[in-house]
This record gives structure tokens, sequence and C-alpha cells, in this order.
């Protein structure tokens, strides 16, 4: 399983042959790894503040402006390197932060779903 809960990382890192290989520019793989960088430490920073929490409210709020305050920080970022460095180069990095957000976000949901679950008690 920990292949699987990482398996963004290795897309990453096979990105970058496809970034070379294809003549795309580097500077977007770059670009798509400084955002998935901040998007997973913010997520785990935030996954253990929630955790921590005292009250179900709290913990929904670490969780849902977490949420918010990565994907504003990730078109920010996105947005930021399009206007400054080109269009291609925007335009790669958002194609492929969108990959990769899409294989994580989907085997977070699948491995959750397959893990321990707590007994309902009603």
């Amino acid at each position: 399983m920990p292949v699987l809960r990482n398996l963004d990382l290795v897309l990453l890192a096979l990105a970058l042959v496809v970034f070379l290989v294809a003549g795309l520019p580097v500077m977007g793989w770059v670009t798509a790894v400084v955002i998935w960088a901040l998007w997973r430490g913010i997520g785990m920073w935030s996954e253990r503040r929630a955790e921590a929490a005292a009250t179900p409210k709290e913990t929904a709020g670490w969780a849902a402006g977490s949420m918010v305050g990565r994907g504003w920080l990730l078109g920010l970022i996105l947005l930021g390197s399009g206007l400054a460095m080109g269009e291609d180069v925007g335009l790669s990095a958002a194609v492929l932060v969108f990959i990769v957000f899409t294989v994580y976000f989907t085997l977070k949901i699948l491995l959750r779903s397959a893990g321990p679950q707590p007994p309902v008690t009603t």
C-alpha cells in the first residue's frame, strides 16, 4: 500500500522523463513539483491539526479551510507562472498538476474506503 499512497510522487518522477523526451518546458515540471510539494505538505499539516481538534466543528474547519486554501494557492501559482514564464510553462504545469491531483484524489478515496471502518452505532 505505501507505493499506492505515493503513486502521485512516482508519477511526477516519470513526468520528468516525458517532459525531457517531448521537449516540454522543464520549468513547467518544476512549477508542478513545487505546487504539489506545497499541496502535500499543507495537506499533511492540516490533517494533523484536524485530528488533534477538540470538536467536530474545528475538525471540519481545518479540513475545509485547507482544501479551499490549497486550491487558491495552486491556482495563483499556476496563474503567476504562466504570466511570468510564458503560456507554455503555465499550461504544461497545469496539465501535470491536474493529472497528478486526479490520481492522488482517486487513490485517496479508494484507499480510505478499503481501510478499516469504524463500527456503526445507532
